[in-house]
């Protein structure tokens, strides 16, 4: 079993910055890729971005150019640094880890709240 908490959440103004924190621990062997997901209210949970174990990264097309994931292997953590945010990326994000030859995602964050004010 594996436990994700994520840290980094906050209120920043448009054009602000925030990194995201998602620290795994337990049975972190068994993770392929991470990825961060967000939810607006009211709408469903989409995929920010994702990152495999040997650094693969795919973003979703709003958010290229200004949010990049990262991975720290050694201390089982993945960020989220996002750069010239928008009132539209207001969300609770969230940390998810997908184990080795899982077909979905295996575990979920508790989610953290990036508010951006205009």
């Amino acid at each position: 079993q594996v436990r994700l908490v994520e840290s980094g959440g906050g209120l920043v103004q448009a054009g602000g910055s925030l990194r995201l924190s998602c620290a795994a621990s337990g049975s972190v062997s068994s993770i392929n890729t991470m990825g961060w997901y967000r939810q607006a209210p009211g709408k469903q949970r989409t995929l920010v971005a994702t990152i495999t174990s040997s650094g693969t990264t795919k973003y979703v097309d709003t958010v290229k150019g200004r949010f990049t994931i990262s991975r720290d292997n050694a201390k089982n953590t993945v960020y989220l640094q996002m750069n010239s945010l928008k009132p539209e990326d207001t969300a609770v994000y969230y940390c998810a880890a997908k184990f080795l030859k899982a077909d979905t995602w295996s575990e979920w964050g508790q989610g953290t709240q990036v508010t951006v004010s205009s």
